[in-house]
């Protein structure tokens, strides 16, 4: 695709929008009002709002490599502050995708320059759950696993954020998923996590806030 195929693309869109409601933009220009905060990973196949079938506005989106949540992230903690904070999300989803090249360059290590550090996370789900992964003899099927495991770790990281844990003592929310989208069928899949059940059973470990409960 070429640069004057995606303005005039744009264009297009721009006369979709307003076509369907002539205020469109007049409303988008008010301000954000999402629910939802999104982290997932850069992966060019992978967009948030499609995937959704949601509108501008109706999604904070998050995006890095195999979507993964680091303590030291400033760019991760800043997006997060703002969306629990500000924006008061109500839900927050991790979503990886199966065929995600992060996982894959974690589970078969090797230098990979500047990607060396940030994949060093991936690597460590891989040995939390190295026997459960190794006893998987079809790669297809281990790299799917560890896309799971990498998000169910990524969603025990953001119960550890202080932003999280006091909006959860002073409103309940945000409510926190993990889904996987399959980018062979296309199809979403929640994983069904309890948050808040494991936040209950770490509670000892992670609570900064133990004075409050939950």
């Amino acid at each position: 695709m070429d640069f004057n195929t995606i303005f005039r693309n744009n264009q297009e869109w721009v006369a979709s929008k307003l076509a369907a409601d002539p205020d469109f933009f007049k409303s988008l220009a008010l301000g954000q009002t999402p629910e939802y905060l999104y982290i997932g990973c850069s992966d060019s196949r992978v967009t948030a709002e499609e995937l959704m079938g949601a509108q501008p506005g109706e999604v904070f989106v998050h995006r890095n490599v195999a979507n993964l949540v680091i303590s030291t992230d400033n760019n991760l903690n800043a997006v997060m502050q703002y969306a629990v904070n500000e924006l008061k999300v109500k839900h927050i989803i991790v979503c990886g995708h199966y065929e995600c090249g992060g996982v894959k360059a974690a589970m078969n290590p090797r230098d990979l320059g500047q990607l060396n550090s940030w994949l060093q996370s991936l690597r460590d789900v891989y040995r939390f759950h190295r026997e459960e992964l190794d006893a998987i003899d079809d790669e297809v099927l281990r790299y799917d696993r560890l896309v799971e495991l990498n998000v169910q770790e990524q969603c025990i990281n953001i119960i550890k954020i202080d932003h999280v844990q006091r909006a959860w003592y002073t409103s309940g929310f945000p409510h926190i998923h993990g889904w996987v989208f399959d980018v062979r069928t296309g199809r979403l899949k929640d994983l069904g996590l309890d948050m808040k059940k494991v936040f209950r059973d770490v509670k000892s470990i992670y609570d900064l806030m133990p004075l409050h409960g939950l």
